[in-house]
């Protein structure tokens, strides 16, 4: 009797893919309809989070934020109003050309949705035809709608990539709080029963284009792409 592969076990959802609840307890986003003056209340720690949070009260509500880099403790910061200083949540019409941005909205209200991750930033750097374009890189530039709203700074925790993990049962942990399967390995070195691409000797390459209506477990590798080849 065979067993379900892998790709159909994380496909159901079972306890053993499924994400603790727990972890993702802080919901990251921008107040609806709340402006004005705020204050840092406290920096959190979140299993789910590369990037520390900041649990910000502002007109006596609480909203949770990714800490820009230099942020503290009973910091007075702005939402929706004040100047580009650290840690203020401002609409990109508000936001000074050449400022490091994170957590940009990509509509106006659905409170944040780009550039997350610990150490990330962006450049505002235009405006063109109501637009306000933000630099992802050197190459991939962005635009957005003007009240798109964005906190001024970097993304704290640049710096934790850096450490090396040493162990891999570290690594499993690290994965596993996130959901993630580690340690993942190429298909075609599984056995036949494990994978639709295992059991190739010599590693004799099987098609990677799956089926339009291929079943769950058969549908494996590329998913019906557009086209192939070179251009």
């Amino acid at each position: 009797m065979g067993k379900r592969i892998v790709s159909q076990a994380r496909g159901k959802g079972g306890f053993t893919y499924r994400v603790r609840r727990k972890a993702y307890k802080y919901k990251i986003g921008y107040p609806a309809n709340v402006d004005g003056p705020g204050v840092v209340v406290k920096l959190l720690n979140s299993g789910a989070h590369s990037a520390p949070l900041a649990k910000i009260l502002v007109a006596g509500k609480i909203f949770y934020n990714p800490a820009a880099q230099g942020l503290y403790e009973g910091q007075k910061i702005g939402v929706g109003e004040g100047t580009a200083e650290l840690g203020n949540v401002l609409p990109l019409k508000s936001i000074p050309f050449g400022t490091k941005v994170f957590n940009i909205e990509k509509r106006p209200g659905d409170g944040g949705k780009m550039l997350r991750s610990s150490g990330t930033t962006a450049l505002v750097t235009k405006r063109d035809k109501g637009k306000i374009f933000v630099s992802l890189s050197k190459k991939k530039e962005v635009s957005f709608n003007e009240d798109c709203k964005a906190t001024i700074g970097i993304v704290a925790g640049q710096g934790r990539v850096m450490k090396p993990i040493i162990k891999a049962g570290k690594k499993y942990k690290m994965m596993k709080a996130r959901s993630k399967k580690w340690p993942l390995t190429s298909a075609v070195k599984v056995n036949a029963v494990d994978h639709p691409f295992g059991g190739g000797r010599g590693k004799r390459i099987k098609s990677k284009i799956a089926k339009r209506n291929a079943p769950p477990g058969r549908k494996v590798g590329h998913i019906r792409p557009r086209r192939t080849g070179r251009r």
